[in-house]
């Protein structure tokens, strides 16, 4: 992780609190942190990490992920149904 202290300097274990208030506070990692300091206040930048994005279409009337469950006659509904694409012509 990269953590940077703007304006001023800050002790290891201040800086690790706030680096646990944000994993907290957003349930995840964070990649890097600048604490920008102005007197007795300060201004946190942060990058938290990615979050896992899973597809998810309407298919036949289902909301799914992956159809790795479906039985062989629903599998060839959806190989079967028109797909529609998105014209970029202006």
């Amino acid at each position: 992780m990269k953590l940077t202290v703007i304006n001023g300097t800050m002790d290891q274990k201040e800086q690790e609190a706030y680096v646990d208030y944000l994993e907290r506070k957003y349930g995840r990692k964070v990649e890097e942190l600048t604490i920008h300091m102005d007197g007795e206040y300060v201004d946190l930048d942060y990058v938290l990490s990615a979050v896992p994005f899973e597809r998810i279409r309407r298919i036949t009337g289902y909301l799914v992920g992956t159809m790795d469950q479906w039985n062989d006659a629903k599998k060839a509904e959806e190989r079967d149904r028109v797909k529609h694409s998105l014209r970029t012509e202006l």
